[in-house]
């Protein structure tokens, strides 16, 4: 009998444990459940905290990135005009200072154009002051000597036809 004992089914005992086991879980649910439940859900919603805030990190950072983008290509556009009205100014002083060393160039070769023209002028005027006296000391020597009358007439004409010829080469 002793075998059976041990294999029998005691209902009191079911019954014990039935009942031990609905007050353990009536007690762990009253005590435990809730408060485990409430920090499940604070944990939860911590965590749907931190994943908007993220998203929104995310957003704010895609606008941002949007925002810097369009900035340096208007930087970029800026800077592009700003090189392109430096190399058209740069370009256009260049221009002007050529042009006005062209014209100092051509104002120079004038003015030494004039200098040398000038210095003709005043080369022929000493050259035609040197015939003159040569002429005039030639006239003094001629006269010295004795002319008759047809060498003077000749003398005299022979001169005014070099004066005018003279006259006609300047």
């Amino acid at each position: 009998m002793q075998s059976l004992e041990v294999i029998s089914v005691n209902f009191w005992q079911i019954l014990i444990s039935f009942l031990n086991l609905t007050i353990l879980f009536v007690l762990v649910k009253k005590f435990f459940f809730k408060p485990i439940n409430d920090m499940l859900a604070k944990r939860q919603s911590e965590l749907d905290e931190r994943y908007s805030a993220a998203d929104e990190a995310n957003r704010l950072a895609a606008e941002t990135r949007d925002e810097w983008n369009k900035k340096m290509l208007s930087v970029k556009e800026d800077s592009d005009n700003i090189l392109k009205k430096a190399v058209d100014t740069a370009n256009n002083r260049s221009s002007k200072i050529l042009s006005e060393a062209e014209e100092k160039a051509g104002a120079i070769i004038s003015q030494a154009k004039e200098q040398a023209q000038l210095e003709i002028e005043k080369a022929e005027d000493v050259i035609k002051e040197k015939i003159v006296e040569n002429s005039i000391a030639l006239a003094d020597k001629i006269l010295e000597r004795e002319i008759n009358s047809d060498d003077h007439h000749n003398l005299i004409n022979s001169f005014i036809e070099k004066l005018g010829d003279n006259d006609g080469n300047e």
